[in-house]
Parts: structure tokens; C-alpha cells; sequence
């Protein structure tokens, strides 16, 4: 029963870091383009030997 009153905040914590985390990526940027990064993987930029 003790361990249960440990866990429990521990993963809400752990929780409430993880959405932190996205709302931080969401506000710098990290998902505005998500078809550029689909699209790049096509595009053949190397030069041949």
C-alpha cells in the first residue's frame, strides 16, 4: 500500500513532464512541417562518383 502512494505521483509527474515536452516542441516548432520531412527523404541531393 505504501508503494502505491510513491508510484502514483511519480507517474503523474512523469506524466505532467511528458505533455510539458510536447507543448514545448509544439510551441518551437517541431510539427510544422511534416510533409517537407517526407518529402526530403526522395529528393536525391548526393552527386555521383
Amino acid at each position: 500500500m505504501t508503494s502505491i502512494l510513491i508510484l502514483i505521483p511519480i507517474a503523474l509527474g512523469m506524466g505532467l513532464l511528458g505533455l510539458a515536452a510536447f507543448f514545448w516542441a509544439l510551441r518551437g516548432g517541431q510539427f510544422s512541417d511534416l510533409d517537407g520531412a517526407a518529402a526530403r527523404i526522395l529528393l536525391d541531393e548526393d552527386q555521383p562518383l
